[in-house]
């Protein structure tokens, strides 16, 4: 698959997520077979540009693969302004937020808000992509609500702006991660326009994502939440889509091994304040995969203030359950 002048190496991209897409959890994504990942989205704000969490949004420093940024605003000329910069500063492809559905975002009409003036879509559109010389893309929902669904329509006003490829959360804004995603609207809007379409939503096993692929006949596939500690899930589903088989589960053995290479990341990403802060979600769903974790420990875990004292708890964690499996 191409976008623009990029071929990814397959059609499994990672999503961005907002405090999760960080340079550490792109690579390691990468290395477990993501054909691109995507940055958390970066706000076109001026006055946010030089914010020590901005740039670190932006830092791509020795990452490999194709580098692609997610902007996020509603003024046209900030958010061609924030395409110029991020485009200085590496990115290889812009990514344009109209997906999101936070409320702190949506109440000053930014993300998935921006679908309900399709005028003022098309002038952002039109404003970034003549703004750089690199390929930008489009993420947006099925429409605002259930009875305002419009994706066929911004799809078409993106192909004709020039957008490089639509990614569609088959979720209405309302809708927010609730019941299941309509993969019937990302069909229609594949079959309405001709630039490369990428489905995002409720994609979690290898059978889904090959359901997904086939059904809606989009070129590529996004997946969100379900990489969450579970970053193997791109090999998988690129086995099993490659050769119709699965690919043994991650042994505990497995699971942590990369659990560490991915605190290695994000303490020398963030430093180890802030790093063992941030690390907490990410154990937390690694944990979703082993069994027998006792509460107390999770606590303990969460409550230790350094690398070393949040390495030894989560090893001695380790350590009783292989006990455990070897008994």
């Amino acid at each position: 698959m191409y976008i623009g002048s990029y071929q990814l190496k397959n059609n499994l991209i990672l999503a961005p997520m907002a405090g999760i897409s960080d340079r550490p959890f792109r690579e390691l994504c990468t290395q477990f077979g993501a054909g691109l990942a995507v940055s958390e989205m970066v706000a076109s704000n001026p006055a946010l540009r030089q914010h020590k969490r901005t740039l670190l949004k932006a830092d791509h420093d020795g990452e490999t693969g194709i580098r692609s940024v997610q902007i996020l605003g509603t003024d046209p000329q900030l958010m061609a302004d924030a395409a110029r910069l991020n485009a200085q500063r590496g990115a290889q492809i812009i990514d344009i937020n109209m997906g999101c559905p936070a409320k702190k975002v949506c109440s000053v009409a930014a993300g998935s808000a921006l679908m309900r003036d399709e005028a003022l879509v098309k002038r952002i559109l039109d404003a970034v992509v003549n703004a750089v010389d690199i390929p930008v893309t489009l993420k947006i929902r099925t429409g605002w609500d259930l009875h305002s669904r419009n994706a066929a329509k911004i799809a078409q006003i993106a192909e004709n702006s020039g957008i490089a490829a639509l990614t569609i959360h088959g979720r209405t804004r309302a809708c927010k991660f609730n019941g299941q995603a309509e993969h019937d609207t990302v069909k229609q809007v594949k079959q309405a326009i001709s630039i490369p379409v990428i489905a995002n939503g409720d994609i979690d096993t290898p059978e889904q994502a090959q359901f997904v692929l086939q059904s809606t006949g989009a070129d590529a596939i996004m997946i969100g939440r379900a990489a969450q500690g579970n970053p193997w899930l791109f090999s998988q589903i690129s086995h099993f889509i490659n050769h119709g088989k699965h690919l043994e589960k991650p042994t505990v053995t497995d699971i942590y091994s990369t659990l560490m290479s991915h605190l290695d990341k994000l303490y020398s990403f963030y430093g180890n304040a802030s790093g063992v802060k941030i690390a907490r979600k990410h154990i937390a769903w690694y944990f979703k995969h082993l069994e027998s974790i006792a509460p107390d420990t999770k606590i303990n875990i969460n409550q230790a203030q350094c690398p070393s004292e949040q390495i030894a708890l989560i090893h001695s964690a380790f350590n009783l359950l292989t006990t455990d499996s070897a008994a």
